[in-house]
């Protein structure tokens, strides 16, 4: 009953981070309404949320499959736990110093959200925020019995972290997309302008956050 209700704990984590990406307006759900508004196109709004969905969950499986890869050698699946442990926290310390946003992000074609998502994704830490839970969620599988064979294991946890980085990119699209709905139909881009809000130091705390509850975990 533990183990399942870890699970869950775990996968509930993995919405609940999709979420909050979600609705951080730097992950991109402002250059949906803009494009649509330019446009004058509704749908223009739902193909950017679909190219930004392409580029969120193109860095989410870039960031985990490795880590997937990694989890073969379970003699070691406590070092790994605590290095990825690590480097969230570093991310997250590193952001809170370092508060300018990447000027490269800048230099994307409006047209390329994309490509635009990914990039945003990778450098704000967004898949590395999932590495410590994905790893959790692994550990909560037996593979103690006779070390099952490796391609067995190696292709559980590939099929693994593909649900995490789809179910946390479906999250992420649902709440940046009812956010880009409710801005594009009532509330237009002098609220994007007047009522923009700033995640940047709570999202900083919060790879500290994950990093630490990570670490604990693994004593």
């Amino acid at each position: 009953m533990i183990e399942v209700n870890t699970v869950a704990a775990l996968w509930w984590a993995v919405i609940a981070s999709g979420v909050y990406h979600g609705v951080n307006p730097g992950m991109g759900w402002p250059l949906a309404v803009s494009s649509a508004l330019m446009e004058q196109k509704k749908s223009s709004l739902y193909k950017a949320l679909l190219a930004l969905a392409g580029g969120h969950l193109l860095a989410m499986t870039a960031i985990l499959l490795p880590f997937s890869m990694l989890y073969i050698l379970v003699d070691y699946q406590r070092e790994i736990q605590v290095g990825a442990a690590c480097l969230v926290i570093a991310l997250g310390v590193y952001l809170l110093i370092n508060r300018r946003h990447p000027r490269f992000l800048a230099r994307v074609p409006p047209h390329k959200l994309g490509l635009w998502s990914f990039l945003a994704a990778m450098a704000h830490g967004a898949g590395l925020m999932l590495v410590p839970i994905y790893l959790g969620i692994c550990g909560t599988v037996d593979t103690d019995a006779g070390h099952a064979a490796a391609e067995t294991l190696m292709s559980g946890n590939i099929f693994t972290a593909l649900s995490v980085a789809a179910v946390h990119t479906l999250a992420m699209t649902a709440a940046g997309g009812t956010l880009a709905l409710g801005v594009y139909h009532w509330l237009g881009l002098k609220f994007l302008s007047k009522g923009w809000f700033n995640l940047d130091v709570v999202w900083a705390l919060s790879l500290i956050t994950v990093g630490v509850i990570a670490l604990v975990s693994t004593h």
